[in-house]
């Protein structure tokens, strides 16, 4: 039995047609996880931004695992498991494919995350949020092909964002301040998003 995917400019679409063993089971399992990684890249594009692609780096940022050290950073974990499960009813997977089927939770389903909470507090559209967080994290020089030195600054930047070891004033996380009254680093991710909104929006 083999499984056929399908792209829509919203989701990615995989139908059953039957399966017989172990290993076409793993391989239409890998098939899921490549197409929810393509329906969350599909939310990182903003028009006149992409004229180059991203997808090496955005592969390593689902592949590197979000950490949460401060108390209550957990509910972005909770944000990531809500695109879990809003693709998987998207997609109409089958029962065996759960939200934990994915492993844990990404730095890339943190940050569509975010841009969507982002665009419900100040406006616009989640996509072109994704794009700032992608330009405040600095990685939005890295377009395909990503070198062998790019792809190790990447990883820096991200180990960097996910331990927390970037600035007080918050330059290296997602969210850098020009005025910062507080650490950041001890900051919970939902706090120093309102601290920048209401830096770059004070009408908000």
């Amino acid at each position: 039995m083999a499984f056929h995917i399908r792209r829509s400019p919203h989701v990615a679409v995989v139908r059953r047609s039957g399966m017989t063993n172990v290993t076409q089971i793993s391989q239409a399992d890998e098939r899921w996880k490549s197409a929810y990684f393509y329906w969350l890249v599909e939310q990182t594009h903003t028009g006149g931004h992409q004229e180059h692609t991203y997808n090496d780096v955005l592969s390593l940022l689902y592949q590197k695992e979000f950490v949460w050290l401060v108390a209550n950073d957990d509910n972005r974990m909770e944000d990531g498991r809500d695109l879990r499960g809003e693709f998987l009813r998207e997609a109409n997977a089958p029962i065996r494919i759960t939200i934990g089927h994915f492993g844990y939770i990404s730095v890339l389903e943190v940050l569509v995350a975010l841009s969507r909470r982002l665009s419900f507090v100040a406006g616009e559209q989640a996509e072109g949020w994704a794009w700032q967080l992608m330009e405040n994290l600095d990685l939005h020089r890295m377009s395909d092909p990503l070198s062998n030195r790019k792809a190790k600054k990447a990883d820096e930047i991200l180990e960097r964002l996910v331990w927390r070891t970037y600035d007080a004033d918050g330059q290296g996380g997602f969210f850098p301040l020009q005025n910062s009254e507080r650490d950041q680093t001890k900051v919970e991710i939902w706090y120093q998003m309102q601290a920048y909104v209401g830096e770059i929006h004070p009408e908000y």
